[in-house]
């Protein structure tokens, strides 16, 4: 269709592109090209589609980084908002690299860790599609060692030996995907009993292992306790992985030849990989931590023993729930598929039924929250991967019912809003930050700024 003067096209999103703008003469081209090559610098804000007071609150977002990073909490920050199709703020600020004086540009690649959770469950949901499974098919159907689980009973401090109970039922490919099989995580957001369990039998923690396979670390998860009987609570853990190890079983591929053929070629994710290729180790941000209220970059194994520059390393060890790498445009697009119901520039992915389903809140009434890490009493989750914005906890933030996001570990934040035609990103990366809550003051921002 051709556009007409006063038209813009709608997002897509590949990472070097941009929304094209009114082509109705040369002065209007003249100024396309030019603000495109400002865009390309990463240094001006797209404001395509806002009025003017629409554009002085988005500049409150400005504000809300700059304060941040002169009280030395972030090193710099990228976001980008997409309201009813259409890029209305795209901003990078700071340095990618301090060290190196590497400033923050828009092609930068980030460690989204969790937000990697919500791609394989995609992963999976595809392959449910196809009739490989049934979500409250018993795990044990497709990993025998999980047959007859056993539940923590008791616990020793000084060596860290447990005794088990039977569990009350098996592992389902539910629970799984809404996260409430009893396994837990290994170094961070979970139990320290079950941190000491994971540790001394050698569990990873997910982000960023490169030893192993998932094969072999998947069997010896098998053979150790769950937190708790199976169904009865949300205990976040190495589910995810779990997940990828069995999508790696029903597809007959490795998880990343499965994740680009059926998601990352599709969605035009050109830059979201487990192992970043040499030629883009340069675009990866530096990962920082606040030491003695300064910043620093991390110059130390994080978690257990993990190389902080994992994603530049090679590993077969591929992590479904943490171990992704990706740029702000490559988490929007995936998020704006989700949002589409499963759509991409008039492709098809998944049913509509499928993506309403990934998107319905699978946490009941009889399953409990556990405390680590701590969330809300109404917490809402989904088999996407995803916390949900529901009518019980609606009063808790500015989205609208229907609203989903998650968070990576690094401090990266996105989510959808269908009501309101809404895509929000922001990443920075940081490691153990304390000052997650950016993604929070981020999101009051964005919707103060939804204004006619």
């Amino acid at each position: 269709m051709a556009l007409r003067c006063g038209q813009t096209e709608a997002w897509y999103g590949p990472s070097t592109d941009f929304p094209s703008f009114p082509l109705c003469g040369p002065t209007l081209y003249i100024m396309y090209i030019k603000l495109k090559a400002l865009l390309l610098t990463g240094a001006v804000c797209l404001l395509m589609t806002s009025s003017a007071a629409a554009q002085e609150r988005l500049s409150r977002i400005d504000s809300m980084i700059l304060r941040h990073m002169r009280a030395q909490h972030i090193p710099g920050a990228s976001a980008l908002v997409i309201h009813h199709g259409r890029i209305i703020y795209n901003k990078q600020f700071g340095y990618a690299d301090p060290a190196s004086g590497r400033r923050m540009q828009q092609q930068d690649i980030f460690r989204i860790a969790s937000q990697s959770k919500a791609i394989t469950s995609l992963a999976a949901m595809m392959l449910w599609e196809e009739g490989k499974f049934l979500l409250d098919d018993p795990l044990s159907r497709y990993l025998p060692a999980f047959a007859q689980p056993q539940v923590l009973a008791t616990f020793n401090e000084r060596d860290s030996s447990y005794t088990t109970r039977p569990a009350s039922r098996e592992i389902r490919i539910r629970d799984l995907l809404r996260h409430t099989s009893g396994i837990a995580y290994a170094a961070v957001f979970s139990d320290p009993v079950m941190q000491a369990i994971y540790r001394k039998a050698g569990v990873p923690s997910g982000i960023g292992t490169t030893a192993s396979t998932l094969k072999e670390k998947m069997a010896l998860l098998a053979t150790l306790p769950l937190q708790h009987d199976p169904g009865t609570a949300f205990t976040y853990g190495l589910n995810t992985d779990l997940l990828g190890y069995l999508i790696e079983i029903w597809s007959g591929q490795p998880l990343d030849v499965f994740l680009q053929q059926r998601i990352f070629d599709p969605l035009e994710m050109k830059d979201t990989h487990f192992h970043l290729p040499a030629e883009k180790h340069h675009r990866l941000a530096a990962l920082y931590e606040t030491a003695h209220d300064q910043l620093r970059e991390v110059d130390h194994p994080i978690y257990e023993g993990v190389d902080p520059l994992f994603p530049t390393l090679r590993g077969t060890y591929l992590s479904g729930g943490a171990g992704l790498s990706a740029t702000i445009g490559d988490y929007a697009r995936f998020l704006q598929f989700m949002m589409n119901k499963g759509v991409y520039k008039g492709k098809r992915l998944i049913s509509p039924a499928t993506a309403a389903l990934m998107l319905t809140n699978q946490l009941t009434a009889d399953v409990r929250i556990s405390p680590d890490p701590p969330q809300p009493e109404d917490f809402g989750f989904s088999l996407g991967g995803y916390a949900l914005e529901t009518a019980k906890n609606d009063y808790l933030s500015p989205a609208a019912v229907g609203a989903f996001g998650w968070g990576g570990a690094f401090n990266t934040h996105g989510w959808a809003d269908p009501a309101n035609e809404l895509v929000a990103v922001l990443f920075t990366q940081e490691y153990l930050s304390p000052w997650f809550s950016i993604g929070e003051e981020f999101k009051v921002l964005v919707y103060q700024a939804l204004v006619p």
